[in-house]
């Protein structure tokens, strides 16, 4: 659909809140003609997308400040117009607002997952000072998510997951439900669209039958209400097609096991009145065990509160309640934004500076990292829907992401009982040090003042919490540099022997500070510590030290390659049936991926450290693969040799009806055939069909069609494939 400024200033008049309509239209002018003549990829003017974004904005409540910041946010970035025109036409504030939104440019960058780390880190910068900046971007991300269709499929892949992994996080983090689980839901139509496409079209068939069970809850409930809370406010809900694929997908729960599809939302006056209509309630229906949860004593970290109880009534349909004040009403769907909505959360403790404290930890806890994707990566664990309710031996609660262990709950108490931690004791029994946390566990922490205690580096793989890693990682970089400097060094040069580099006398140390710079680092030896300590990955450092090498020598990837062998040795190439084109000796691998045979038409990837990899000139993998053009000359022709002696494991599937004695008639032909089987499995499937997987030991492509061809015989086969991984 195309946005125009009709759309706009209708929806500013529906929306009821006084804007300066005037300003935005200012504001909408200088869009339309910076954008002139651009066009979307869809073919619409490029304008219709950020009055689209205002649009939602408006939706939300913002202010007139947001919505031409939303208007402008593309113009920098796209277009002539820069930010002192900005600030000129309009204001430092909008300038601000547009400069938070728009994206690092100019910049080179080693990887896409950098430069996207880069672009995330400077949002929650620009957020830290007005969390607006993330408001406008989660309103262009969620456009940007309704009209992917037009882009091409590895695009639509790509955005969705940034989405689900970043911008999804955020939007629960500030608890814009609206807004979250629209993004979830966009991103896995693209990221699993058969399992999307099934609950859809599940929650389609029940729609009628699900609308009249609510219906008769609802007005159940209404009428027991009626009489003492007259101004009870009644509305049913169903869970999201992500929030069902979570438990059906993820946690392996059928439909029936999900107890809150269908929901009842009650919403009162008063905290008093919550607790009093619970007790209704649990008159009215019998609730089920352990599945009450109040979020109004203890709320969640985005500021979620509200009383939840799961019921089951005389349809035996189980159902959740939820019960909650206006103003806890008002911040769960609109989070952060109910601030400029309904102008909640200024006083108390609710203060909106206390709200983003979390933004500025998350900030710190990332300042001392040299490794530029763990902001993304916090985002990604730190940020998860799934939380955890824990409790200190004197009451005090803690909430972690869920899948934290007990060195994740110390070093959210505080920096130094983690430091210090010997142990935990959980209700009151001692538990291993990566034991995961459950909510309402009471956990004390064991510590000890023994001189020479501290984390372990064994640590670093048990935590879940960026903030937990981080901090064992601050104290290995302040308290044993000498052995971070010895351990970063001795596993770096394990690394480059593995990839056969070399460098003459006096050349390592000065190409590695050029690396070092690059992390922000001063000295060699800092770069050693830091590699030592955690804070960078080898596996980020060797790509850039690889190019360094080539390009100090000249030396290609199939230069690289004919060292893996000595030329006196045999061929592995030869061994393997497989010759590589140009390379008279190297070490040759199959793909796991696509299992080629002889007889499949094949080719060559050179890896770095494991000779070439062999895959199907049709393998996905490939396809994909061979669209980054910065590796295309990793690529190389192979065929296979004209005698291969070697034997090749296969795998098929086998889709057929259930019936006695299959098994035994497919085990009895590849006896006769002297195929030799290393694995089989069947598992029964749906409609009394039963899978089955068969690994099986042939010479080549011709003897897989025979067996086919002789397995298809057999009474009771439907289909047979070739497997994939």
């Amino acid at each position: 659909m195309i946005y125009t400024w009709e759309n706009l200033a209708k929806s500013i008049e529906e929306n009821g809140k006084a804007l300066d309509e005037e300003k935005i239209k200012r504001a909408y002018d200088v869009a339309a003609a910076a954008h002139q003549g651009q066009c979307r990829v869809s073919g619409e003017p490029y304008i219709s997308h950020p009055v689209a974004v205002a649009m939602i904005l408006v939706e939300l409540g913002m202010d007139t400040d947001t919505v031409i910041a939303a208007l402008l946010h593309d113009v920098v970035e796209d277009t002539p117009v820069t930010s002192e025109t900005v600030k000129k036409e309009f204001s430092e504030e909008i300038a601000l607002l547009v400069d938070g939104v728009t994206k690092l440019g100019k910049i080179p960058y080693s990887s896409r997952e950098e430069q996207q780390a880069e672009n995330v880190r400077k949002m929650l910068l620009a957020m830290a000072q007005d969390v607006r900046v993330i408001i406008i971007k989660l309103a262009d991300r969620l456009h940007n998510m309704r009209t992917l269709d037009c882009m091409p499929a590895q695009k639509q892949r790509d955005k969705a997951l940034e989405t689900m992994e970043v911008y999804a996080p955020l939007a629960h983090r500030l608890g814009i439900r609206a807004i979250k689980e629209e993004l979830e839901d966009l991103s896995l139509r693209y990221l699993d669209s058969i399992a999307y496409n099934e609950i859809e079209n599940m929650l389609e068939l029940k729609k009628e039958e699900r609308e009249q069970f609510l219906n008769n809850i609802q007005e159940k409930i209404s009428q027991r209400l009626a009489g003492e809370f007259p101004h009870v406010h009644i509305e049913g809900r169903v869970k999201s097609i992500y929030g069902i694929y979570r438990k059906v997908y993820i946690q392996g729960k059928s439909i029936d096991e999900i107890y809150d599809v269908y929901a009842v939302r009650i919403i009162v006056d008063s905290v008093l009145e919550c607790y009093n209509i619970l007790g209704i309630i649990h008159d009215m229906f019998r609730p089920i065990p352990n599945r009450f949860k109040d979020y109004i004593s203890t709320p969640k970290p985005n500021m979620y509160q509200s009383l939840h109880t799961t019921v089951i009534g005389k349809e035996a349909i189980p159902f959740e309640i939820q019960i909650r004040t206006w103003d806890m009403h008002h911040t769960a769907e609109y989070g952060i934004a109910a601030h400029w909505k309904y102008k909640v959360g200024i006083s108390g403790k609710d203060k909106l500076e206390e709200r983003l404290a979390w933004v500025r930890q998350l900030l710190e806890a990332q300042k001392d990292s040299e490794d530029v994707e763990d902001i993304v990566r916090s985002i990604k664990s730190d940020l998860s829907p799934e939380e955890v309710y824990v409790f200190t031996p004197k009451g005090d609660v803690f909430s972690l992401p869920s899948g934290s262990t007990v060195i994740d709950f110390a070093y959210a108490i505080h920096t130094e009982v983690g430091n210090r931690m010997i142990g935990a004791k959980v209700d009151g029994r001692i538990v291993p040090l990566d034991s995961k946390v459950k909510t309402g566990m009471i956990i004390e922490i064991l510590t000890s003042n023994a001189k020479g205690n501290g984390p372990s580096r064994d640590w670093l793989n048990i935590v879940k919490t960026t903030e937990a890693r981080n901090k064992i990682r601050t104290w290995f970089k302040r308290e044993c540099r000498e052995e971070n400097i010895a351990t970063g060094k001795s596993e770096l040069e394990r690394e480059m022997r593995r990839n056969l580099i070399t460098f003459k006398d006096g050349e390592q140390d000065s190409l590695l500070l050029e690396i070092a710079k690059r992390h922000q680092l001063n000295s060699v030896e800092d770069f050693y510590a830091a590699i030592g300590y955690g804070g960078i990955a080898l596996s980020k450092v060797m790509p850039k030290l690889k190019e360094l090498f080539q390009k100090t020598y000249r030396m290609t990837d199939k230069d690289l390659l004919k060292k893996q062998v000595p030329k006196t040795k045999k061929s592995k190439g030869a061994s393997s049936g497989v010759i590589v084109e140009g390379i008279d000796s190297c070490l040759v691998k199959f793909a796991r991926c696509c299992n080629p045979l002889p007889g499949d038409d094949i080719i060559g990837f050179i890896t770095r450290g494991y000779g070439v990899s062999i895959h199907k000139k049709d393998c996905i993998n490939v396809a994909l693969a061979q669209q980054n053009l910065e590796e295309a000359d990793r690529w190389i022709n192979a065929h296979w040799a004209e005698k291969v002696k070697e034997t090749f494991k296969s795998t098929i599937d086998i889709y057929c009806t259930d019936r006695a004695g299959l098994i035994a008639d497919i085990s009895i032909a590849l006896n006769n055939m002297h195929v030799p089987i290393h694995a089989l499995i069947a598992k029964e499937l749906k409609d009394r069909h039963t899978g089955i997987q068969i690994t099986m030991g042939i010479s080549g492509l011709d003897q897989l069609n025979s067996i086919i061809t002789n397995i298809k015989k057999i009474p009771g086969i439907v289909q047979i494939n070739r497997a994939v991984q």
